[in-house]
């Protein structure tokens, strides 16, 4: 199956923004911190998800 970098990146950002939003809301209140931890959650994962590279498939044998 061959996944491409971008998709991978999304489903990274989108696993690691609703990790820290379902931490953010533990409280009941969703403030400004929260939101902020919540994006740079989201484009940390971006970041390194793009950052590595795929892995390449074997030579055919």
């Amino acid at each position: 199956m061959r996944i491409s970098s971008i998709a991978k990146a999304i489903v990274a950002g989108i696993a690691a923004g609703a990790t820290a939003a379902v931490t953010a809301v533990q409280d009941g209140v969703l403030d400004t911190g929260d939101g902020v931890t919540i994006v740079l959650a989201i484009l940390g994962a971006w970041g390194i998800t793009w950052a590595v590279p795929n892995r390449q498939p074997d030579e055919i044998r």
